[in-house]
Formats: structure tokens, C-alpha cells, sequence
């Protein structure tokens, strides 16, 4: 079987930044994904197009089909008092943010007197990213899975 759409594909990855410095690893927990419905980004889902068990590659996937460019007017200076209820802000914080958008997660930057800069970008917006990975499993999915979008059980959605 290859991996096509609709089918729950389990993969082994590592993921590296343009810098060759590791980011992220599946470390024997392999993930599933439910390809043609978004569940990965958008380079790595069409470098799985076709792939088998077994087959082990490496791709690089621009930013524009990773996680896109970064967008410098969603990074905001906004008053201290934007956060209330916290005690205490640090650099590297992230917050959950309501926008005309909807709810984004936002990360704190920096922190000047009563000046909050915070950054509503992706931690990997901007960056070219190098996938690692072995194909471990494929099946076809099943009505439930079609039905929610993603795959369930191991490496899946626990439900």
C-alpha cells in the first residue's frame, strides 16, 4: 500500500532548523496522520505522496509550505495591563490572545517598563525546515477518522 489520500500513514521523524540543529523527534512514539486533510504541513504531506512502508528519506521544506513567512505586523507592543492577572511577565511566556481573527497564541519578546512586545507568529514561521523520516504504517483509514479529519488511536488522536 502507499500512502494516498485518506489513508493513516505512522511515520518516524526527526526535524531540524536550517542550522542542522535538532527541533523535534518522534523518538520511537511514531505519529499518525490522516493524509489530504492538512494534519502535517503542506511540504511534508506532499513529500509522503506515494511513499511505502519501509521507505526512509530526507526533504526540506521551504517556510512558504512549513509553517509561511514571518509576518512582522503580528508582532505588537501592547500596555502591561493587557495582562491582568498575572503576576509576573517573562520573556518566553505564551498566551492565548483574542484578535478580529479569532484566538491565537501570542509569545512574550520583550519587556520594557510598562511595554509588553508579543509575537503572534509561529515559533518556525520563517524558517526552512529538514525532515528526517521512515515510513512505518499505513492502513486505510476508517469512517470515524474520515469523519473527524485526523487519525485516532496510536500515534493518533486518543479518544
Amino acid at each position: 500500500m502507499k500512502i494516498e489520500q485518506d489513508c493513516v500513514a505512522m511515520i518516524e521523524y526527526v526535524l531540524k532548523n536550517e542550522h542542522g540543529e535538532q527541533i523535534d523527534a518522534s523518538n520511537g512514539s511514531p505519529l499518525a496522520y490522516l493524509h489530504g486533510h492538512q494534519n502535517l504541513i503542506q511540504g511534508l504531506e506532499e513529500s509522503l505522496l506515494g511513499k511505502q512502508v519501509g521507505d526512509e528519506f530526507t526533504t526540506t521544506v521551504p517556510a512558504e509550505k512549513a509553517y509561511g513567512p514571518r509576518a512582522e505586523e503580528l508582532v505588537q507592543t501592547v500596555p502591561s495591563n493587557m495582562f491582568q492577572g498575572v503576576d509576573s511577565l517573562e520573556i518566553g511566556m505564551r498566551f492565548e490572545a483574542q484578535s478580529d481573527q479569532g484566538m491565537h497564541s501570542v509569545e512574550v519578546t520583550n519587556i520594557e517598563d510598562d511595554q509588553i512586545t508579543v509575537d503572534g507568529n509561529h515559533p518556525l514561521a520563517g524558517m526552512d525546515l529538514t525532515f528526517e523520516v521512515k515510513v512505518v504504517d499505513i492502513r486505510a483509514a476508517t469512517e470515524d477518522e474520515l469523519d473527524h479529519g485526523h487519525a485516532h488511536g496510536e500515534g493518533g488522536v486518543q479518544h
